[in-house]
Formats: C-alpha cells, structure tokens, sequence
C-alpha cells in the first residue's frame, strides 16, 4: 500500500460539520431563530409535563403517554440545536469523533422513540373508542408502564449495531459532513467502506422496527375511523374524533416529515430537501406538539388555564406585596 494510500486511510479523528455555511450573511438569523425555537419547545414541553403530574384529572393513560412524548420531544431537540446553535454563534464548526457517533446514536433512538409512543397511543385511543367499556381494564397502568419502558429500552438498543458499523467505517475522502448534525445519511456519504453492510442491516430490521410502528398505528386508525363512521350521532362522531384528532396530526407531521427523509429515492434526493425537512421534524415538531395537544384536548386546555391563573395570582400577589413594602419604606423615610 502506498503511502498516498495510507494517508487516505488515516483514522478520522474529528469531523467538520457544514451547517449551513452556504447562508453566510444569515447565520446570526438563524443562530436567534434556532434559539427562540429551542427555548420555545421546553417552556412548552416542560409546562405540559408538570401541568399533567400537578393536575390529578389528568392521570390518566392517555396522558401518561403524553407526558412521555413531552420528554421525548425534549431529548429530540437537546440533542442536536444546542450544538447548533453553537456553531452558528461561534463558527467553530468541528465536532470530536466520539461526540458524533454519540450524537447519531441519541438521534436514532430518539426517532425510534417517537414511532413506538406514537403506536403506543394510537393503540391507546384505539381502545379508547372501540372498546371504551374495558378501557379501564386493558390501559392498566401495568400495561402503560411496560409500553413506555419497552419503547425507550427498544429504541435505544436497536440503533447500536448501525452506530458500530458507522464507527467501524474508513472516511477517506472527506471529513466534511454536509448536514447541521450526524446524520447517518451523510456520514455513510462520506464513507469509502461501501454501504452493503449497513443496508443489509437496514434491510433486516427495516420492516421489524420501521414498518411495523407505522403498520400497528395505521390498522388502529383504520378501526378507530370505521368505529367513529359508525356513530350515528353526529355530536357523537364530533366527540369521538376529538379524542383522537390531536394525536392523528401529530403522526401526519412526524410520519410525513421523517418518511420524506429517509424513505425518497435516491435519484431524487437532495441534502438541502434534506436539511429543510430534517429541520422541521427535529425542530417545529417538538413546537408544535405542545400547541397541538393543548388546543386541541378540552381537558388539557382546562388544565393549563387554572395552571395560568394559579401562577398570575401568584405574581399578582408577590407584586402588592413588593408594592406594599416599598409604600412603607418611603414613609418611614
């Protein structure tokens, strides 16, 4: 071997990521609009977390499960905007071997997180509305605690082998990788080790832990509408579907955003598309759910407005007080 060879073959150590380098004259924008966002989804993620484990109302199943995503959607956007936003304030664009492999791993389970909750509750409001009176006896809390658990333990694992084989892999051409984060997309790009085993792999497990959450989901829809179709009552139809119609779009948004990525052919693919889709599921989604759950679900609403007023009250309260003590401080005076 050569030693142009060799040198070709040297073990990466660090890698450059690209972000959005071609946007040079906005990359203090988006630095601001990253951050609004990011603050802006664990505010509302956070609140809807404590709202729930405050409120007793709302100890149920349904937002057992709510709460859980809540998280997840913290874990989503923690894992990759903070470096983000790093890179844009700082231009230091270069992230360490291990912290890469790391951060690809964290990204994976939590995607693969998010399609076992969504399934999770999907089957949750399949019972719900197509077997309410054993709704008590079936989502017992056994049965929740195990379907979260078995989704965060699953998940977790499942991306192990794609991120030894990543590590495993010879970067000889480039250590540029053209996204705002690991993506496992652009790191295989850069690979020079050849792909047939990581898309074996992805052949294997592809329809045992991609497909199979989004099958399970879809059948539990397809039962949920049929049995909604079946209500004669209109108020009652409305009723029903406003259940289930807040976890309905939050699967549209994820499914729809991630199959985008990850599942479009490769002679139509292209790393900007890429990037702006990625951004949307890694970003507004964690947003949006928060929006979406709270003013969709009267209960939640409910929750969230006795939450505000108790914490208006509160301030109100803390602002005569401090009102008060300055009016006594000047008399004195």
């Amino acid at each position: 071997m050569g030693e142009t060879e060799k040198a070709n073959h040297t073990k990466v150590t660090e890698f450059i990521i690209l972000g959005f380098s071609d946007l040079p004259e906005m990359q203090l924008l988006l630095f601001h609009v990253f951050l609004i966002i990011y603050l802006m989804s664990m505010i509302g993620n956070l609140l809807i977390i404590s709202v729930v484990c405050s409120e007793p109302r709302l100890h149920t199943p349904m937002f057992f499960f709510l709460i859980n995503l809540s998280f997840l959607e913290i874990c989503y956007v923690t894992v990759t905007v903070p470096k983000l936003l790093a890179m844009l304030l700082t231009q230091y664009k270069i992230i360490s071997f291990t912290q890469c492999m790391t951060q690809m791993h964290l990204f994976l389970s939590c995607t693969n997180t998010e399609f076992y909750l969504l399934t999770s509750m999907a089957y949750d409001r399949y019972v719900a509305i197509c077997n309410p009176l054993r709704y008590i006896i079936i989502m017992n809390r056994k049965i929740c605690i195990v379907l979260v658990i078995a989704s965060w333990m699953t998940s977790f694992l499942n991306p192990v082998l794609h991120t030894l084989i990543v590590s495993q892999s010879s970067f000889c051409s480039s250590n540029e990788i053209n996204h705002f984060f690991c993506d496992i997309t652009a790191l295989i790009a850069l690979s020079c080790s050849g792909t047939s085993v990581i898309e074996m792999v992805n052949y294997i497990e592809g329809p045992i832990f991609g497909f199979t959450p989004f099958i399970l989901t879809v059948t539990s829809y397809v039962y949920i509408i049929s049995a909604i179709l079946k209500i004669r009552s209109a108020k009652g139809r409305q009723k029903a579907f406003s259940t289930c119609s807040s976890h309905l779009t939050v699967v549209l948004l994820f499914y729809g955003t991630s199959f985008g990525v990850y599942m479009r052919p490769k002679s139509t693919s292209s790393m900007d598309v890429n990037k702006l889709l990625t951004v949307v599921y890694i970003t507004a989604i964690p947003l949006l759910n928060p929006l979406i759950y709270s003013l969709r679900n009267k209960e939640l609403k409910g929750a969230l407005w006795k939450a505000s007023r108790i914490v208006e009250s509160y301030f109100s309260q803390e602002l005569i007080k401090l009102f008060t003590q300055y009016l006594v401080a000047k008399s004195q005076q």
